[in-house]
This record gives structure tokens, C-alpha cells and sequence, in this order.
């Protein structure tokens, strides 16, 4: 199977006029204003530059609300992209916009310059956990434009957010479900996270709020992912991207955050995978088997798994086999 590789475009606050009790677009893209078109320009170039030539080449506008400029503003971006859709250079464009920022109209346009993926920022489909989060948008917008989105050819993406004020882990489940069943192509799970000024961290510091301490976050998105998985949902990305104001701590405030999240989560998944198949074993050497692509996250993040398994068996080898896929796992015991 061929690789993707993105190039970002990040156009952040560029047309949202809502705050969002969490949202400070400016710290997590790391730029104060909007690209122009000679730089996004720029930036698609660079970027090819390094990109192998068998390699699917996708085009996305991130970090604000893409659909909610006005249709003069989302085509002077689309008129740099599109010559390079038309030569192979790209194969895809995709967007990040807000669940009621859509109408036939704007997708007509987008179909026009041939976009292909679509992602709205849900981050909630529980009215209590959206209205307390400052969403300004409701679930009833959620449904409605991915009906549209699905209806006019476009692959659809429902991101979501879990530990939002008002959030439990019964609450985030049914999120996903209903990401499910609204026909969604793509998901990302996004831990909530304290920003510097931000209305969150207000609240945080009244003692109002608290996020999901890192255990907590891993083990919610341990079921989500598996739930995702199961339900054929692609999840493109889990945990904020490391920006080095996140990294260095200057803009993160509190929560969940890690550069490697999405390693923890899956060295949780197959924590429970080898913990489960080794209850009943009596020995003290095993051989755990698992496909190549599995072995890193089955050895666990930072070997967690490896020194786990280490306080019942006095050795403990990790082997491939190609034949395996997916979570399939065998253990040999000596």
C-alpha cells in the first residue's frame, strides 16, 4: 500500500467568530496570521521537494474554519491548489471546517475544485458537553451537514475532543458511536487540554474544571480507538500535535498531553492483549509472536510492556511472524 503525506496549511481564527472555552488557535499552529497565497504556494513546493515520487500527496487547510471565509477567500486558496490536482502533483485536498459552516452552496464550490475530504470539528454530540464548551453549534448542525457532506461525494471526517467540561467516559463513547453512524470515513481524538488564555484555563484556576489526568485519557482512548477500528472509522491522528509551545510547557497550562499519546494508547490496547493470554500460564520463559508492524507497540512505550510481563516471567522474548495481522498474538511458553 502506498504512504500518505499531508502538506498543512494552517489558517488559524481566520474565520471563526466563536471562542471555544478550550481554543486558542493562535498557540497550537504556532502563527499569529492567515498564509497568504504566495506562501501557501511556497509551502505546497517545499514540501514536494521532499515527498517520494510513489507516495499519495494530500493537501490540507487546518487549524480554523476554512468554510466560514467567504467563497471570494476559500477560492483564492483553492485556485493555488487546483493546477496542482490537475498535474498529479496532488492527489487530494482536504479541509477542517465547522459543522455549520456547511451548505449546498460552499459544497458545490468545494466539489468544484475537485476537494475531497471534509472534516468538522464535532468534538461532542452530547447537547450539555457542546453548550458548556461554548461550542455555538449543536448536535441537530453536526448531523445535518454530514448528511450534506456524504450526500454531495465528499469523504467525511468527525473529529472529536474527549474530557470537555460536562464530559464522562459514557459520554465520549456515544460520541463515537454516533461518529459511527453517521457514516464518518475519518475520525481524530483530541484530549482536552488547558491552554494558556483561554476561557478553560479561567475556570481551570477556579477550581471549576478538571482534565483528564494522562491515565485517564489513555484509557478512554484505548476503547475509542478499539471501538473506531472495529467499525472500519481511520483514525488519522490521536493527542494534539507537539508544537513546541506544548513541548516546552510555556502554553500548556494542564491535562493530558504527551508527544507520543497515541504510542501509550496502543501500548495499552496490546497491554491488555498479552496480560490476557498470559493469565493462565505457568512458566518461566514465553516467546510472544505478533506481526512486524505490531512488535514496537506490543514490546510497550519506553518497554512498559516488556517490563510488565517481566515481574511474572523470568524471561520474555517478543518475535514476528508475517502471517499475523492486526492484534493477532500468539505466546509460547518454555
Amino acid at each position: 500500500m502506498k504512504k500518505f503525506y499531508t502538506i498543512p496549511i494552517f489558517i488559524p481564527e481566520k474565520a471563526c467568530p466563536f471562542r471555544c472555552i478550550y481554543c486558542n488557535q493562535f498557540t497550537i499552529a504556532d502563527k499569529i496570521k492567515s498564509p497568504s497565497v504566495d506562501e501557501v504556494k511556497d509551502t505546497i513546493d517545499m514540501y514536494l521537494k521532499t515527498f517520494p515520487i510513489d507516495g499519495i500527496k494530500k493537501l490540507g487547510f487546518f487549524g480554523g474554519s476554512f468554510t466560514g471565509m467567504s467563497i471570494e477567500e476559500q477560492n483564492q486558496y483553492l485556485d493555488v491548489a487546483l493546477p496542482y490536482i490537475e498535474k498529479g502533483k496532488i492527489e487530494q485536498i482536504m479541509l477542517s471546517t465547522r459543522p455549520d459552516y456547511i451548505s449546498e452552496e460552499i459544497l458545490d464550490n468545494l466539489k468544484k475544485y475537485r476537494v475531497k475530504i471534509i472534516e468538522l470539528g464535532a468534538q461532542s454530540l452530547d447537547e450539555n458537553v457542546l453548550s458548556k464548551s461554548k461550542r455555538g453549534h449543536t448536535v441537530g448542525d453536526v448531523k445535518n451537514a454530514s448528511k450534506l457532506i456524504l450526500k454531495h461525494g465528499f469523504e467525511l471526517g468527525l473529529q472529536m475532543m474527549i474530557g470537555l467540561p460536562d464530559d464522562t467516559f459514557e459520554k465520549s463513547m456515544n460520541t463515537a458511536k454516533e461518529i459511527i453512524k453517521l457514516g464518518a470515513h475519518y475520525t481524530r481524538i483530541y484530549p482536552t487540554i488547558v491552554i494558556k488564555d483561554t476561557p478553560l484555563e479561567e475556570i481551570f484556576h477556579e477550581g471549576k474544571y478538571n482534565p483528564l489526568s494522562l491515565k485517564d485519557a489513555v484509557e478512554w482512548s484505548k476503547h475509542l480507538m478499539k471501538l473506531f477500528e472495529d467499525n472500519n472509522v481511520t483514525i488519522l491522528r490521536m493527542g494534539l500535535h507537539p508544537s513546541e509551545g506544548l513541548i516546552t510547557g510555556n502554553n500548556l497550562v494542564a491535562g493530558p498531553f504527551h508527544v507520543s499519546f497515541k504510542e501509550l494508547v496502543t501500548t495499552a490496547i496490546w497491554k491488555d492483549i498479552v496480560n490476557e493470554k498470559t493469565k493462565d500460564i505457568n512458566a518461566e520463559k514465553i516467546i510472544v509472536e505478533v506481526s512486524p508492524k505490531a512488535i514496537n507497540y506490543t514490546i510497550g512505550y519506553n518497554a512498559s510492556n516488556r517490563k510488565f510481563l517481566n515481574e511474572r516471567f523470568r524471561a520474555v522474548s517478543f518475535t514476528t511472524n508475517d502471517g499475523l495481522n492486526g492484534y493477532e498474538c500468539n505466546i509460547y511458553a518454555e
